[in-house]
């Protein structure tokens, strides 16, 4: 992950990815404008060491509906792994999955489960937001107000309105990772056109406040794109690493809850 020193590489870059614009003011309250039941994402990873980009794994991302304790939640689901072709390098398979309350848009329960070259993590969180607690896998940790876990934060940040910020604002959000509380920000850069091998899109721009960990420098580095639509889908994702850089895609969507706005091509 880029907030700590085991990443989860796959998985990470496009969960951060989508982690858009979580104001301070519009952590609690926020209802679902975004997304539906039934919603498939598909993106591809990239890396390059020099002048060639290498396809080197991919990220597919689902949304269902069920319930926890009687709670109506949707059940997002987050699977990254490595090509076959580079398992041999550095295999990875890594899986995270969120349950939202449809009603608060919290996270109820999360689960992270990676497995990357041989190190593995596993890690059971339930949220008592009520009571300011997060109990995981290793015990039970305080939270602030309407903290998010890194997959629940992706979906409830798609609903916020861009149009309230200025181009160079910052962002603040909390997020409970790894039995730890982490304040992070997003800076808000504007509107742009971007091509991608998928078309081409009217996107909004951002750049995220990274911690240093294992293959990520810290600072504000990373260049985000998410859709300039009412999905506000994630495009985009390209950053300079320890060794090379990154880049990831969007590749395919099914099942939005609008019409594709972004993609000009199918204006």
């Amino acid at each position: 992950m880029m907030f700590i020193k085991k990443p989860g590489l796959i998985c990470s870059l496009l969960l951060l990815l989508s982690i858009h614009a979580l104001a301070q003011h519009d952590l609690c309250g926020k209802s679902n404008t975004s997304f539906q039941v039934g919603e498939k994402l598909n993106f591809k990873v990239y890396y390059n060491m020099g002048a060639i980009w290498v396809n080197a794994g991919e990220a597919n991302f689902t949304i269902e509906d069920t319930k926890i304790n009687g709670r109506k939640v949707y059940h997002i689901t987050g699977d990254g792994k490595t090509m076959k072709s580079h398992d041999w390098i550095f295999k990875v398979r890594d899986k995270y999955e969120t349950f939202i309350d449809k009603k608060t848009m919290l996270p109820v329960k999360f689960l992270r489960h990676v497995d990357e070259g041989g190190y593995t993590i596993f890690n059971d969180v339930s949220f008592d937001h009520e009571k300011g607690k997060a109990t995981s896998t290793n015990g039970s940790f305080d939270i602030p107000k309407c903290t998010q876990d890194i997959l629940s934060a992706i979906y409830y940040a798609r609903s916020i309105n861009y149009d309230e910020y200025q181009p160079g604002d910052k962002i603040a959000f909390n997020l409970f990772l790894d039995d730890k509380v982490y304040p992070l920000y997003i800076r808000y850069i504007g509107k742009e056109e971007i091509k991608t091998r998928y078309g081409t899109f009217n996107a909004i721009k951002i750049q995220p406040l990274l911690i240093q960990g294992t293959i990520f420098k810290d600072g504000e580095k990373m260049k985000i794109w998410v859709s300039d639509d009412k999905n506000h889908l994630p495009l985009r994702i390209s950053s300079p690493i320890l060794v090379g850089s990154i880049k990831v895609d969007l590749m395919g969507y099914d099942n939005l809850k609008y019409p594709f706005k972004g993609l000009r091509n199918e204006e």
